[in-house]
């Protein structure tokens, strides 16, 4: 049997989705997920399409696994293992406050107690140089000790100053193999290669608590496969905006977390580039939360560091912002009589009250049923029956509470969640000093296209684009993904013009490990390598990314010092004078193998043949007759709105005011008036 088929598998809070690309054609659908078992979701997202795994050559799958484990503390007991007097660096983490008027405040729970956290003998000092060997009869008898008690399914090495010298660190898995050689173990040298000791125990921790979790999932899920024929390969969207082989991924579960919303941001870059746009601004409005990043010339910005329920990451993941107003969101009044949407949500079981599974709140899913910008024959063409009267029944007390009719509660409700959306669009731009204005706004997700003009408006962004089966985008994103791994260490050098030797050392011999780890999952081909230095004015306690987009090996001192300059002044607005001393902090080597690009055309279904008809809309405290169109009736030349125009997979909210057409990569815009 040929293996021909494409498909990516993106499992969300509350729809999983797939797109499958075989013999040219393009399928996509959606399913509930099923969040006690998301594999079961993925089986049945491939039986919605009729796809048989025997005929899959290449699958690529993003989930909140990852995610659900840390927010719902449900991964695995871990006993941490650190160096003596580190004890409770967990619990003491940093003295910043994420809520500085909050009185009641108080730090994040670490995710495992302080009597899972065993102290051990010996330690490295910054430099790397050993001040104390490790106690071996002491080291065994602790291990002997965890394995024995039967409290723990996993341990986590996290000793002092690892990353500068991991020699402890192997000491102790040695020691454990010796007791137990299947025993899990993770060692924050392998994890984290980097300075700042809280966070990088955090992330170690974090790696341990979901490891089992990640595995054991992706072990069912393959066993699934497997049992129905499937031989292909299967690969897993990391939170940097890559994919790496399934087989690779459960030693470094912890590049998972943010699997969904990366590969979002990938496939809205993929399908702006069709349409010659590299400066944009995604907003990726899901069933559980929105997501939204900046990417600025084609490349989405990475960060170095992530939290998630307060704990801190550090890994290279995509720069997203998420907040919690998606179609399942739901809205209430605050003790203050204020309306809020969120950050609680339906999630997929029960969902919205109109998905009839059970839901008894007024989420935005109903909102937009409710005032009109949503119609129940819209959702047929992707499988879903919603009701429009569940969704008026839910909004019968809000709008008493509220003084209005359950029309104009829905549109308050839908302008409330475009508010915290707005907010969080705001937080990326501004933080990095970027004009909004410069950017097209990207929206995709079942929800974003419904919302995207009116916080476009709100933002003075000029332009909208939808890409063709937007509601699937993730999914989209997932196949369209390049296989990419990050290598990253710590070892600070004050940059003069005979230091530079040591900064290409440094880098060649990352890129020599990330090259002999690529070709151990047997992926071959010669990658595109992407470096980037972490550095600082001497005596400054944060860094700053620099890109170095010229071959290190030519790469001067003064051209690195310029480069550092222009990368402080943007996020500063001010650099020192040229004599000023820098130094490098990190270092990190992005490899980049990559994949054939995913043309994703229209593929809408027949066009209204003129029998165009008109739908109202409730906004604003104004009622406004829209035309509803499909996407093939949209050409190049501009339409003037109202409308609604039903794509299969989401449907686009056009007000008046703005006019929509569609390019020839099958992608629609949408601008302010008529072009």
């Amino acid at each position: 049997m040929r293996q021909e088929a494409r498909v990516g598998i993106e499992v969300g809070g509350t729809l999983t989705d797939i797109i499958a690309v075989e013999d040219g054609v393009l399928r996509v659908a959606k399913v509930p997920s099923t969040p006690q078992a998301p594999d079961i979701g993925a089986m049945n997202a491939l039986e919605a399409l009729a796809v048989s795994p025997q005929e899959i050559a290449d699958l690529v799958h993003g989930s909140t696994i990852a995610t659900n484990a840390v927010l719902e503390r449900r991964g695995a007991r871990v006993a941490a293992l650190v160096t003596r007097g580190t004890r409770d660096i967990l619990a003491l983490q940093r003295h910043s406050r994420s809520s500085i008027y909050k009185l009641q405040y108080r730090k994040p729970v670490p995710l495992i107690p302080r009597n899972c956290v065993f102290e051990l003998d010996g330690r490295i000092d910054a430099s790397g140089a050993e001040v104390a060997p490790p106690d071996t009869a002491q080291l065994e008898a602790r291990v002997r000790e965890i394995v024995g008690s039967g409290d723990f399914d996993v341990i986590v090495v996290c000793l002092l100053n690892a990353y500068a010298n991991a020699s402890h660190e192997l000491a102790v898995k040695a020691a454990v193999a010796r007791v137990d050689a299947d025993w899990p173990v993770v060692c924050s040298h392998t994890v984290s290669r980097e300075f700042r000791e809280y966070e990088r125990a955090s992330t170690s921790v974090l790696s341990g608590f979901v490891q089992p979790v990640v595995k054991g999932y992706l072990r069912r899920f393959e066993d699934a496969l497997a049992g129905q024929g499937f031989s292909g390969r299967l690969s897993v969207m990391q939170s940097n905006g890559g994919r790496m082989l399934a087989r690779a991924m459960g030693d470094q579960a912890i590049t998972a977390l943010l699997s969904g919303p990366a590969a979002g941001v990938i496939g809205a870059l993929k399908a702006a580039e069709r349409s010659g746009i590299s400066d944009v601004i995604t907003f990726d409005m899901g069933g559980t939360s929105t997501d939204v990043s900046l990417v600025e010339g084609g490349r989405p910005a990475l960060a170095s560091q992530m939290a998630i329920d307060g704990l801190p990451i550090r890994m290279p993941v995509v720069d997203i912002a998420t907040v919690g107003a998606g179609g399942g969101s739901i809205a209430w009044i605050d003790d203050g009589g204020m309306l809020r949407v969120g950050p609680q949500s339906a999630g997929a079981d029960p969902g919205p009250a109109s998905y009839g599974r059970g839901g008894n709140l007024p989420t935005v899913t109903d909102a937009n049923l409710v005032r009109g910008s949503l119609r129940e024959s819209s959702f047929a063409k992707i499988g879903f029956s919603v009701s429009r009267q569940a969704a008026l029944q839910v909004y019968e007390d809000l709008a008493g509470d509220l003084g209005l009719s359950r029309e104009d509660a829905a549109d308050a409700v839908i302008r409330v969640a475009e508010a915290n959306v707005v907010r969080a669009i705001q937080q990326i731009y501004t933080a990095r000093g970027k004009d909004p204005r410069q950017f097209t706004l990207v929206a995709f997700g079942g929800a974003g296209a419904l919302h995207a003009v009116r916080i476009a408006e709100e933002l003075d962004i000029a332009r909208v684009l939808i890409p063709a089966h937007a509601g699937v985008l993730s999914a989209a994103g997932l196949l369209g993904s390049d296989y990419l791994l990050f290598n990253v260490t710590t070892e600070r050098q004050q940059l003069n013009e005979g230091a530079m030797q040591r900064v290409r050392e440094i880098v060649a011999d990352l890129s020599r490990e990330s090259r002999d780890y690529l070709a151990a999952q047997g992926l071959t081909g010669e990658p595109d390598i992407e470096v980037a230095l972490d550095m600082r004015y001497v005596g400054q306690a944060f860094e700053v990314a620099v890109p170095v987009d010229t071959d290190i090996d030519r790469l001067s001192f003064a051209e690195l010092s310029r480069a550092f300059a222009d990368a402080h002044h943007r996020i500063f607005e001010f650099s020192k004078g040229p004599d000023a001393a820098i130094e490098v902090v990190s270092y990190r080597v992005g490899m980049r193998l990559k994949t054939p690009d995913l043309v994703v055309g229209a593929g809408e279904t027949a066009g209204s043949e003129g029998r165009e008809e008109t739908w109202e809309v409730r906004e604003q405290g104004q009622t406004i007759t829209c035309t509803v169109l499909q996407t093939a009736d949209l050409g190049e030349g501009a339409r003037a709105g109202p409308m609604l125009i039903e794509e299969g997979t989401t449907t686009i909210y056009a007000p008046p005011g703005w006019s929509a057409r569609k390019d020839s990569p099958g992608n629609v815009i949408l601008e302010p008036g008529r072009r």
